[in-house]
């Protein structure tokens, strides 16, 4: 066994110690192949579908946006595979982070789960602040306005000018939305599980709606040209664009890989797991297909670059119409909060893993006693992700969490051509087909978007990772229950 910074875990010690965790109060095993695969669902359909579709038509690649999804759909499709190999193979709560811990050794699944845990904070944070906007608009429709200065975030940031003072106080929507859920997903996984499936069910209806009552009103000149000529930069419009937008729209798949942090808590992780990974990729990537289709199609991509892409194609169906913004308003606040949820629930489930290994402290591996969640974790990660959401204009981070998802799938594609050489007796309910052809394009793949994302996102994820290696250093190794 290789030492040091590159120690292994075993499987056959991961499984042990996991069932030995289930029957000494550990996580409640509650969650079927319905569950797991609206809980994946309920992560990926968010913010990608209801806002980036519009602005990555309209800044990248028109009606060809289309194509930017199906890309960047199978790109998730060659991780969701290696992910569900990995699944079926270590079906122990940490997603990548363990499945590095057994093929790359201890340091390297440090950094991954650092980069985890990143991600699902600023998602989970960034969906917040853009569920505010959402509500605030919804109580104004409903004749209640709420003060700017008590619902926008105290700091703005941009490239040029630095660190700028808006004049608001706090946005107390975000902060509030994030408490609430916390205390959902405090109170047991059947209870957080439950309230997902309704928030999926609204989100979809809403969704269902404006297809079937939207299509009508297609303007197939809106179509013409499909893919808008370059306009000489790389990236803006002609098929440089369409792979720029790829990069982009990838935000919106993000999520599925969040359910992998359930494993312990799934009934039958070896197979539902990787059926609610590929079902929920499978149902988010159809929906989206459509969605960027109608949009497109009902208004010229010129006019998709704002917030609210669905509002503007709604006014095109005419004034009677206008009661499907209630509707359509109620399914995206319903579908953004369910991302939270997820992502609430995959960092919690992240650190309560490395804090079992002993790289974090182990406050955050215990069990409550009567809701079997990690509740110390819950609480840590909702106040923290309370603060950044009523403070920081942490929109500004998407494609941060982008380049962290990229690098993880990457990693998580590369695991599984290690240990197939490696370890190929290991029992794998579920293999990765074509190997190795798909996860070495799924490697691939995800090198490539990463250098399609601009360099200042390159310096923010260095700057967490050398943070993350000062964790490691000071505290981790140290503490590393593999160590001593």
């Amino acid at each position: 066994m290789k030492k040091g910074l590159f120690a292994q875990k075993s499987v056959e010690s991961m499984l042990a110690l996991a069932d030995s965790e289930a029957r000494h109060t550990g996580l409640r095993k509650a969650l079927g192949p319905i569950q797991i695969t609206t809980l994946g669902i309920g992560a990926i359909i968010g913010a990608g579908i209801f806002v980036l579709t519009g602005q990555a038509a309209a800044n990248y690649a028109g009606p060809a946006i289309v194509y930017s999804f199906i890309i960047a759909a199978l790109i998730s499709l060659f991780a969701a595979l290696c992910y569900a190999e990995m699944a079926s193979l270590v079906p122990v709560s940490g997603s990548a982070y363990t499945y590095a811990y057994v093929c790359m050794g201890e340091f390297p699944a440090w950094l991954i789960g650092w980069v985890l845990i990143m991600e699902y904070l600023l998602t989970l944070a960034t969906v917040a602040v853009g569920w505010s906007g959402y509500f605030t608009s919804f109580l104004e429709d409903c004749g209640i306005k709420i003060s700017t200065a008590l619902s926008n975030a105290p700091l703005a940031y941009d490239s040029v000018h630095g660190w700028a003072k808006t004049g608001a106080y706090i946005n107390i929507p975000a902060l509030c939305v994030v408490g609430v859920i916390g205390v959902f997903v405090a109170l047991g996984i059947r209870v957080a599980a439950s309230i997902n499936s309704i928030m999926v069910v609204i989100k979809m209806l809403v969704i269902l709606l404006f297809i079937v009552f939207g299509i009508a009103f297609i303007n197939m000149d809106n179509w013409v040209p499909f893919i808008p000529p370059n306009t000489g930069n790389f990236g803006e419009f002609g098929w440089s664009g369409i792979l720029r937008g790829a990069g982009v729209v990838f935000f919106a798949y993000n999520g599925f890989d969040a359910i992998s942090t359930l494993a312990q808590e799934a009934r039958n992780p070896k197979k539902d797991l990787p059926l609610g990974m590929l079902g929920s990729l499978g149902i988010s990537t159809i929906v989206y297909i459509l969605m960027a289709l109608l949009l497109t199609g009902l208004v010229s991509y010129t006019m998709l670059n704002v917030s609210d892409p669905i509002g503007v194609a709604i006014n095109v169906l005419g004034p009677k119409w206008m009661w499907l913004r209630f509707f359509v308003k109620l399914g995206i606040l319903s579908g953004l909060a369910s991302v939270i949820l997820v992502m609430l629930l995959g960092t919690t489930r992240v650190l309560y893993t490395i804090s079992h290994d002993g790289l974090l402290p182990k406050s955050f591996g215990k069990i409550h006693s009567r809701f079997r969640t990690p509740a110390f974790g819950t609480l840590v990660v909702t106040l923290i992700a309370m603060i950044m959401a009523a403070l920081f204009p942490v929109g500004m981070l998407g494609l941060l969490v982008s380049i962290g998802a990229l690098l993880v799938f990457g990693f998580v594609c590369v695991g599984i051509l290690i240990l197939r050489y490696t370890k190929p007796s290991l029992k794998r309910p579920f293999k990765c087909p074509m190997f190795p052809l798909i996860p070495f394009l799924g490697g691939a793949a995800c090198l490539m978007q990463m250098f399609l994302l601009p360099m200042e996102t390159w310096r923010q994820l260095l700057a967490w990772m050398i943070l993350g290696c000062a964790v490691y250093f000071f505290y981790g190794r140290k503490h590393s229950k593999l160590q001593r």
